[in-house]
């Protein structure tokens, strides 16, 4: 396993991180700068704290490079839970408006896939980070303001059902970035008429970086070489006189 040292550390470096679950990308950020002791660091592309998998985290002169990685395609797998909603499209809020699912068959739920496929229109969901008059729309959803998105353009290249338990259903999607799959499982539990929400998430990859590839927190911690920070030597007394 290679070591890596404080100095390559700050002058740059492309990690893959394979996100922890309940971590924020911030998170992961804060870990990362305290462990380097470094301040140029930054990562390209948020994960929920819901979802784990691959996570780019560029330092020193590849942040340069960060809206570069943001742009390229991603995959993805997860769960879509069938027969209710919730608010936030996902696991942070508790499920409501309970619909019957058992009726559908496989069939059924790969057609319902099928109008997704392409470039689509989707609206993000209310409880995300996007801005509206300088404030993130998930604050306003939570003071109970009605919060309206626009539409916006994506692209999905591949919507594949790759196994059924019940009401869970597993899935593989590619995506252009600025998709939410949060709003994907939404509108395909909509497009079922029965509701659903995104009850697990895992990003794969991005671009060609895979999941595969990519450090855990400790493994990226056993790699670097701690000794290579430079001790902070005690600032000399003041003379007197």
């Amino acid at each position: 396993m290679e070591k890596m040292t404080q100095q390559q550390m700050a002058e740059g470096q492309v990690l893959l991180i394979d996100k922890p679950l309940e971590w924020t990308s911030f998170d992961v950020i804060g870990k990362l700068r305290w462990l380097f002791k470094i301040k140029k660091i930054g990562h390209a592309g948020t994960l929920d704290p819901l979802a784990t998998g691959l996570l780019i985290v560029c330092t020193g002169r590849f942040t340069k490079k960060i809206n570069e990685y943001m742009g390229m395609p991603k995959e993805y797998t997860g769960t879509i839970t069938l027969g209710a909603t919730t608010p936030t499209y996902d696991l942070e809020s508790e499920p409501t408006d309970f619909k019957p699912w058992q009726h559908l068959q496989l069939t059924d739920l790969q057609a319902a896939c099928l109008p997704f496929v392409g470039p689509i229109l989707q609206v993000p969901p209310a409880h995300s980070a996007i801005k509206i008059g300088g404030k993130r729309v998930y604050e306003l959803a939570r003071q109970g303001k009605e919060v309206k998105l626009e539409p916006r353009p994506v692209t999905i290249d591949e919507f594949t059902i790759t196994a059924v338990e019940e009401n869970r259903v597993h899935f593989l999607v590619r995506c252009s970035t600025g998709t939410y799959i949060r709003s994907l499982a939404h509108d395909f539990g909509q497009q079922l008429g029965c509701g659903g929400y995104l009850s697990a998430l895992r990003r794969t990859k991005i671009g060609e970086f895979s999941v595969d590839d990519a450090d855990s927190i400790e493994s990226l911690t056993e790699r670097f070489d701690a000794s290579s920070i430079a001790p902070k030597l005690p600032k000399p007394p003041a003379q007197k006189g």
